[in-house]
């Protein structure tokens, strides 16, 4: 008998066999089992991340000057509004504008995620801590047990601490801060604030135990940020997408980073990197669902359009964070700041009180009528006013809060203007910047006549909401369009 053959099959048997014990049968099981091992992968990955940030976190410090704030441009004075006096006839004037002078579409780009997926960690009774983040009621699993102290900002204090936050017993927490930027769609800067006021409200003030949770919170969520102690105090810096106004920076790496409450300039910064980290964007994509707390109700009419009348309400607590915005360019072109503005979608609740009478009075139009009556509806229906008698400064307003406020100028209007033809008409518009003045233009499906605009090889046409009275296609005085510059928008 020849046993080597029966020797082999014996063996592969058994082998196949051993292996259906050590492994899964069916398809379910063998996910599982890949599921399980990739998270582990993942939770290693992000253990290991923590582990050498906090080691290079206690010798990775050095003393840094802060450069000085880029003040906000300084444009020509504001041009009065002016009246629109009617004349026999206009002059068409279309002006093929040279690519350089066309601001393209600001790019969006996806908000920062975690290192690695954090796994909810199951525990016997969740403690829950409740906060308010501008009116709106927050809470997030996070009790006695979770708070430290911070004797000092010794690098090795602080590096303990670290390691202690990057145990399972703080992975619920910030799946519920991610999950609240989910629920509350909220913006880079809103999370960050976010952030803030849960740890400065857990630890009762802008202590150095609140600023370390923030920073760690942020970090682990996927952004960019630095940490820094100068006289015994924590700060933290956060790297940004845009270049901000009138706030002092570090240049570390070669990457500007931002100051969050901090008025020193000689900062020690801790110079340690996160692996995948990403500068927070001051875009705002979507609305910000803050709880509602109505202002007061003010009316707004047509003048050529009685019909057109409304009364409107804001949201105090959107009013609160909007002022809390940084004006801020994308790159170094400051025409850029009016389309993070521009692009910020109105709140539903104003919507639903603005635009059925809108839409009622444009119902049957032909496109050049419906944007002549939104047009004198924005030129008639708002009073204007300078911002720096009305603020003390320029300060460009969200369409949101051109509804909300007594006072607008030209680059309010605008904005809101834009909002109304995209939203109401779903045209393309884009912002046209002349030195000292901001207007629109609007690409009509149609041939509608007037002066306008080539922009990549598409027709727009120059619509004025501060020429009072003026329809579409008139360009107000001793605007140039041949010197205008335009600002494309989503």
């Amino acid at each position: 008998m020849n046993i080597k053959p029966f020797f082999l099959i014996s063996v592969t048997v058994l082998l196949f066999a051993g292996s259906n014990l050590c492994y899964p049968q069916t398809p379910r099981e063998r996910y599982d089992a890949f599921r399980k091992e990739a998270r582990q992968t993942y939770e290693d990955f992000r253990d290991k991340a923590n582990q050498a940030y906090a080691d290079f976190m206690k010798q990775a410090w050095e003393s840094y000057q802060a450069l000085p704030e880029i003040p906000k441009p300084e444009d020509e004075p504001p041009l009065p509004p002016v009246i629109y006096e009617e004349k026999e006839e206009q002059e068409e004037e279309v002006i093929l504008m040279p690519q350089d002078d066309i601001l393209p579409i600001p790019e969006q780009t996806p908000q920062p995620k975690p290192i690695a997926p954090i796994k909810e960690k199951e525990v016997p009774v969740a403690d829950y801590f409740a906060y308010t983040f501008f009116g709106t009621a927050c809470k997030v699993r996070l009790s006695d047990s979770h708070r430290f102290v911070l004797k000092s900002c010794r690098e090795d204090e602080l590096a303990a601490i670290w390691q202690r936050l990057s145990s399972e017993e703080y992975d619920n927490l910030i799946r519920d801060c991610l999950e609240c930027r989910i629920r509350l769609q909220l913006c880079d800067w809103a999370y960050l604030l976010m952030l803030q006021e849960l740890s400065q409200s857990y630890f009762g003030g802008n202590t150095n135990e609140a600023v370390l949770l923030t920073a760690y919170l942020f970090c682990q969520s996927g952004y960019e940020m630095r940490l820094a102690e100068a006289k015994g105090k924590l700060y933290l810096l956060f790297g940004s997408r845009h270049i901000i106004y009138e706030l002092p920076y570090w240049e570390i790496g070669g990457k500007a980073f931002y100051p969050l409450d901090c008025d020193e300039t000689s900062l020690n910064i801790c110079q340690a990197d996160f692996p995948n980290e990403q500068p927070l964007s001051l875009q705002i994509t979507k609305e910000q669902l803050f709880a509602m707390k109505a202002t007061p109700a003010r009316s707004l009419q047509a003048r050529d359009y009685p019909s057109v009348k409304v009364s409107l309400y804001a949201n105090q607590n959107v009013m609160d964070f909007m002022e809390t915005y940084p004006s801020s360019m994308t790159g170094d072109n400051f025409c850029t700041r009016w389309a993070l503005y521009a692009n910020t979608p109105l709140s539903k609740s104003c919507q639903k009180l603005l635009y059925p009478t809108l839409r009622k009075a444009i119902q049957g139009k032909s496109q050049a009528e419906a944007a002549n009556l939104l047009i004198n509806f924005v030129q008639t229906a708002f009073v204007y006013e300078y911002d720096d008698k009305v603020w003390g400064e320029d300060r460009a307003f969200f369409a949101e809060e051109t509804l909300r406020y007594p006072y607008c100028d030209c680059e309010d209007r605008s904005i809101l203007y834009t909002r109304l033809i995209r939203d109401l008409l779903g045209l393309k518009t884009a912002l046209i910047y002349y030195p000292g003045h901001l207007a629109t233009a609007v690409c009509f499906t149609g041939e509608v006549k007037g002066d306008g605009l080539l922009l990549n090889g598409e027709r727009y046409v120059v619509c004025d909401p501060t020429y009072i009275g003026a329809p579409i296609g008139i360009t107000m005085p001793k605007m140039n369009n041949q010197e205008a510059k335009a600002i494309l928008l989503e």
